[in-house]
């Protein structure tokens, strides 16, 4: 690379141009363009300019609606004036960039992306000002501004940069955790709740430290990841539905509204405001908003990626047990020289991806609740990496749904390592015989099992020996390591609809 950054010709690759997925410098743009593409209307540059856009427009109408303010604005105004956002174009965005780095419609370049947002409205406001009906602009009547420039010191009135940005960024978090990685969440917990009931009796043996326990159901085993899915999800929700916005000027004072306007009740007027955008009031605030709203959602995000983290680690292991068979991809290859292979590399790719996403939200959550003083610059840029650490969750979620859909439990080889475990039924012994009265149960089972390679007809020939009625010891020989699941198959039902 030369000092400016700019690629040389061996640096080059030829008929690649920067908008091709595979010059992406990142993978999230490039291989996994088309799973992280529900983010791009919420994550990307030109998202940000169009939320803006928003707050820019929706506080204008706001102010009009004051009588304090001279500012009129009919309705066919105010929809010319939210078609701006609504109707917000690509052209829009470059006209935004335009203005901020190279300067445009006779502005200098800002060097400020919210104040190039400001003449961006100004320009668009000049051209509504003039526009004739059916001249393509997008309008209802002729002229449906009239004087704009008598607008323009009420753009932007009273704010300080980051009024507008935290609203325009938990506008964005919010839409894009709602309507892209709430239903991703729900699709994996779905696919967990339908192997639950599938399988709510198929018989498996249990591990506790890695070693054989009391058996279980693969069924069950499903649903306590369904429930736990399901409860991280509901904290999410929770936390998306508490996104609080301020709206305080510049050190959170409103002391410019106030020295403008004080007979206006500015605290009002902005928690009003903030509510209409769907979001929470934070009534106290210095120039940033204190972030602990966001701070709240990105762990709730790590609690439903904790969940999927321990997944992934589990069912990698039943595969590598045999527990877990996987179908085959007409095509695909599992190894570039074991044909044989089917990896299960949805479950590692999940893994990889949650375990950076959780490492960018542990990040951000600790970074965006700090501030020097009242206000420094270094959360800006930060803040533009959300929508990076929400791509990671979005992939890591596709990848475990891509492998549940995938799995299918290998009952057989299930079954027969718990016949080749009949220890397992140690544990119904010495409780049956504690209920019998045996004070020596535990450690009469110890001595048979501890250690050692039993097998049901051991544990047949102890029942011989015991002093129990005889319909105890036909309950105890009937024990069996498959049967001993207790209410495994009933307990799948606990999963919340």
């Amino acid at each position: 690379m030369t000092d400016d950054s700019e690629p040389t010709d061996d640096d080059t690759i030829s008929g690649l141009s920067r908008s091709d997925p595979l010059a992406a410098v990142s993978p999230l743009d490039g291989r996994y363009a088309s799973r992280t593409a529900p983010l791009s209307p919420y994550a990307s540059e030109a998202a940000l300019m169009r939320a803006r856009t928003r707050v820019e427009v929706e506080y204008l109408i706001a102010l009009a609606d004051l009588d304090a303010t001279p500012i009129g604005l009919d309705e066919t105004a105010r929809e010319a004036l939210r078609g701006l956002y609504a109707e917000f174009s690509a052209d829009d965005a470059r006209l935004i960039k335009a203005l901020e780095v190279e300067g445009a419609a006779g502005y200098a370049a800002t060097n400020h992306d919210v104040k190039a947002v400001e003449y961006f409205l100004r320009v668009r406001l000049d051209e509504l000002a003039n526009a004739d009906e059916g001249d393509g602009q997008s309008v209802r009547s002729d002229e449906p501004i009239g004087d704009a420039e008598s607008l323009y010191p009420w753009i932007h009135f009273g704010l300080t940069s980051e009024d507008v940005n935290n609203l325009a960024h938990r506008l964005l978090i919010k839409g894009a955790v709602s309507e892209a990685i709430v239903p991703a969440i729900r699709e994996v917990r779905d696919a967990l709740a339908d192997l639950a009931r599938e399988h709510r009796d198929t018989p498996m043996l249990a591990r506790t430290h890695g070693q054989p326990a009391t058996p279980t159901t693969f069924g069950k085993e499903m649903a306590v990841y369904a429930a736990r899915l399901g409860r991280a999800l509901g904290r999410v929700v929770v936390a998306t539905g508490d996104l609080s916005g301020k709206l305080a000027g510049a050190s959170g004072t409103y002391a410019a509204h106030e020295a403008a306007y004080p007979d206006v009740d500015w605290r009002a007027f902005a928690e009003s405001f903030v509510r209409g955008l769907g979001l929470e009031h934070t009534p106290l605030a210095t120039q940033v908003n204190p972030c602990d709203d966001l701070a709240a959602l990105f762990d709730a995000l790590r609690g439903v990626n904790n969940v999927l983290l321990d997944l992934d680690l589990d069912v990698w292991l039943y595969v590598s047990d045999r527990y877990l068979g996987q179908r085959t991809v007409e095509g695909e290859t599992g190894s570039s020289t074991m044909p044989h292979k089917v990896n299960p590399i949805d479950f590692e790719n999940s893994e990889g991806n949650l375990s950076k996403a959780n490492a960018d939200l542990t990040f951000l959550a600790d970074y965006v609740t700090d501030s020097r003083l009242q206000r420094d610059l270094s959360d800006s840029t930060v803040k533009r990496n959300v929508g990076a650490a929400l791509a990671h969750c979005l992939i890591g979620y596709s990848k475990a749904d891509d492998g549940l859909s995938k799995v299918v439990p290998n009952e057989t080889v299930m079954r027969e390592e718990l016949e080749a475990t009949p220890e397992v039924i140690g544990e119904a012994v010495q409780t049956i015989l504690r209920r019998e009265g045996d004070t020596d149960a535990y450690e009469r089972v110890k001595e048979l099992t501890r250690g050692r390679s039993v097998t049901l007809d051991d544990f047949r020939e102890l029942f011989d020996t015991l002093d129990v009625d005889e319909d105890v010891r036909a309950e105890l020989k009937a024990l069996t390591p498959a049967g001993y699941t207790g209410v495994a198959d009933d307990l799948v039902d606990e999963i919340d609809e």
